[in-house]
């Protein structure tokens, strides 16, 4: 859970950097990147759990 809040703490970052920056753009895009990448591996660890409960 940390990892997750990390990485969404590392995409807001980047994103206000990149979007307020002049020059900087390709930091809100790796902040985006970065998001979607965190919302992908928490949906694989939220379906991996999921289906754990209800294998037991």
């Amino acid at each position: 859970m940390s990892l997750f809040l990390l990485l969404i703490l590392v995409a807001l970052v980047l994103g206000i950097i990149g979007f307020t920056a002049h020059g900087l753009f390709y930091l809100l895009v790796i902040g985006a990147v970065v998001l979607l990448a965190d919302l992908v591996y928490a949906a694989v660890r939220l379906r991996h759990a999921a289906r754990n409960r209800v294998a037991r």
